[in-house]
């Protein structure tokens, strides 16, 4: 039930992307900062975690999620270094996700001839 519920879940996050770049003049890069900031601000209010107790992946994977995970490590570094926190909490809580990332887009550059448009 957990796997249908995160596909549902991450499914409805998609095609709220889709319904923006078809009938909207949005760039693909404006949905991505607008769902992150969504992710943000629903995170901060406490109203999206308890998606993400819901629907685990399908909720924590997407970008809201990201902003999500963003959200709350602010949280808990104000709570434990005050003001400081609203710098650093960010960048402490998405660490790992970020360096995965660039990894992985390194050594996809290495096997890959990236070529411009």
């Amino acid at each position: 039930m957990d796997y249908i519920k995160a596909f549902v879940v991450g499914g409805i996050i998609c095609v709220i992307g889709q319904i923006l770049i078809d009938k909207t003049k949005l760039t693909s890069a404006r949905i991505l900062v607008l769902f992150v900031v969504l992710g943000c601000i629903l995170g901060g209010l406490g109203i999206y975690q308890p998606l993400v107790d819901f629907a685990g992946a399908g909720a924590s994977v997407p970008l809201p999620g990201f902003g999500n995970l963003l959200a709350k490590g602010v949280k808990q570094e104000i709570d434990q270094s005050g003001a400081l926190g609203i710098l650093t909490g960010g960048f402490k809580a998405s660490a790992a996700g970020i360096s995965a990332a660039i990894v992985s887009a390194f050594i996809m550059s290495l096997i890959f001839d990236p070529k411009e448009k």
